[in-house]
């Protein structure tokens, strides 16, 4: 092994594994920072906005679906690459003056541009940095997204008073061509490590069995490229019951963190009388904290956490967060909206992370794409979903108080859906 290798990755490749992960969203998340803005000037409804999120993630549900297992024969050179080409075309686009039809067609691209990073990034964790920094990593790039909604948050009203949100979305274009370059620079730097070419060891007796809904507790967290099960042939893929627990559980919290995300600025504007900027901050403020969230339980997860447990307490601060944004609503006290925001933060937007590292103990580099696509389409599914749900009941004569309400039993059933997994284990110990 050379000295370079040695050396692993350098931070440049860090930061564009993080940029891969929030170049796609930065188009949704600037374009609710001036919702209100755009419902104005388009004259449309609340309902008509969240469709721009519901055509965004549904794309992204359905290219995970689809164009993951794809994904595993492609370099990881060309998947980045397309990756932030088509996060540069969405946001470029929504410069186009031709109507909220563009703007559907700008979130499509967006979705589209979210179904290749998880997994890519995954396989680059796995093939190209060293055991020891493995996780760490995976709790940084997965706060890719909410780095994503920390810059757009603040950065798209900042640029919208000066230029409006068409000229905004035209500069924060260039951000994913700057990582596109910096990606190819990085991927150049960074060799495959050694291991990764040896195949696939088969299992240990001493390994748990995959299909065990525990794995994630049970299995080592920095486990190498060679994870405790053979592939499974590609004409006759079987995934780990875990796998679709995580997907069961991201699409179920995917549908609370878009519905909040989405809505949460225009909420502030709307019931709060927050002016444009500082409802954006709201939604800034979420996101600072989740990118300190991921990595935080990105560590507890690499202490040997249990994946259940973790969930389950993430589960319950989310729904403490939504009763918050209800009763912000109900009484006006813009304070219980930061509050609220905080633990959106701390909670909801933690989930992936948690999602990401359990998945990496269960499944081998050479499936590593399409697994994570399968769990990312669960996520995706729910972005889709929360959005639109939400734009209905914010229409509905129960207003935002309906919406935080449904939000929060949608929070309390993944909260359930962890207790289920808890008991499994206990069973299986």
């Amino acid at each position: 092994m050379d000295s370079r290798e040695q050396q692993g990755p350098s931070r440049g490749m860090l930061t564009v594994l993080l940029g891969a992960v929030g170049a796609g969203p930065l188009l949704l998340y600037g374009l609710s920072a001036v919702s209100d803005s755009i419902i104005v000037d388009l004259g449309i409804s609340e309902a008509q906005f969240g469709l721009l999120a519901t055509a965004c993630f549904t794309c992204a549900a359905i290219g995970n679906a689809t164009l993951a297992r794809v994904a595993d024969r492609h370099s990881d050179m060309f998947l980045m690459t397309i990756v932030f080409a088509l996060a540069a075309a969405a946001l470029a686009l929504v410069a186009v003056p031709a109507g909220f039809g563009m703007l559907l067609v700008a979130a499509a691209l967006s979705g589209i541009a979210q179904s290749f990073p998880n997994g890519v990034t995954n396989r680059i964790l796995l093939e190209r940095v060293p055991v020891q920094k493995r996780i760490g990593w995976v709790g940084i790039k997965q706060s890719g997204v909410q780095v994503s909604q920390l810059v757009a948050s603040v950065v798209f009203p900042l640029l919208a008073a000066a230029a409006g949100w068409r000229g905004a979305a035209l500069v924060i274009a260039l951000v994913p061509l700057v990582l596109m370059v910096m990606t190819w620079r990085a991927l150049r730097a960074a060799p495959l490590l050694a291991e990764t070419s040896a195949p696939v060891a088969e299992p240990d007796p001493g390994e748990p069995d995959p299909g065990n809904p525990d794995l994630a507790e049970a299995a080592d967290v920095t486990a190498g490229p060679a994870a405790p099960v053979a592939p499974a042939p590609a004409a006759s893929p079987r995934y780990p019951g875990m796998m679709w627990a995580l997907a069961a559980f991201g699409l179920l919290n995917g549908i609370g963190v878009q519905a909040t995300n989405v809505y949460m600025p225009l909420f502030s504007v709307r019931e709060l009388d927050f002016p444009l900027v500082l409802g954006g901050v709201t939604a800034a403020v979420a996101g600072a904290i989740g990118v300190a969230a991921r990595v935080g339980w990105a560590r507890q997860m690499a202490r040997g956490a249990s994946g259940p447990r973790v969930l389950l307490l993430l589960a319950l601060i989310a729904v403490a967060g939504a009763a918050l944004f209800f009763a912000a609503g109900v009484t006006g006290w813009p304070w219980l909206l930061w509050i609220a925001a905080a633990l959106h933060g701390t909670s909801a937007l933690g989930v992936s992370v948690v999602l990401m590292s359990a998945l990496m103990r269960s499944i081998p580099a050479t499936a590593m794409a399409s697994a994570s696509g399968m769990v990312t389409a669960g996520m995706f599914t729910g972005f889709a979903l929360g959005p639109v749900a939400m734009g209905v009941l914010v229409s509905s004569p129960g207003g935002f108080s309906l919406g935080w309400a449904v939000v929060g039993l949608v929070y309390l059933l993944c909260a359930l859906l962890a207790v289920v997994l808890i008991r499994a284990a206990n069973r299986a110990a």
